[in-house]
């Protein structure tokens, strides 16, 4: 199963090792989120850096909204057009979102799809406060009710 991790606050005073590990998830900014897989290696960098992001386990409905409307595709670079269409794995989206579900590959992996989606600010806002824990009655950490406010930020 794969993980949906948003970062949900700024970019000031954030220490160094926690931007190394923002960085190395491809959170550079508020309101960006990406796709993990559910491994321990993961599980702990999430954990070290609860205090700026929000996760939880994506299902494919929210997977295929966040490509269809949020993925940029990557730029050519020097490349011909033969070797873009050969290095393109994947028929549908159906397809890379199956992929990615049932964690046969990572979402930074593939090739067609930058590996982060830049999200808007929720509409109607948020409904708990965004500085606490999800267990102490915020949005941040391992959040259940995250996918709702997904779809309100796509």
């Amino acid at each position: 199963m794969a993980l949906l991790v948003v970062r949900m606050r700024g970019t000031v005073n954030v220490p160094y090792w926690a931007l190394t590990t923002l960085k190395n998830l491809y959170l550079n900014k508020k309101f960006s989120a990406t796709l993990v897989p559910e491994t321990t290696n993961y599980l702990g960098m999430l954990r070290k850096i609860n205090q700026w992001v929000a996760w939880s386990k994506a299902d494919s409905d929210i997977i295929k909204i966040l490509i269809e409307k949020r993925g940029k595709k990557k730029s050519p670079t020097l490349e011909s057009k033969d070797e873009n269409k050969s290095k393109s794995d994947y028929k549908g989206i159906d397809e890379l979102v199956d992929v990615i579900v049932n964690n046969k590959i990572k979402f930074s992996d593939q090739n067609n799809i930058k590996p982060w989606f830049s999200l808007n600010p929720p509409k109607g806002g948020f409904k708990k406060n965004t500085k606490k824990q999800f267990s102490d009655g915020g949005i941040l950490g391992n959040n259940k009710e995250l996918l709702e406010i997904v779809k309100r930020m796509v």
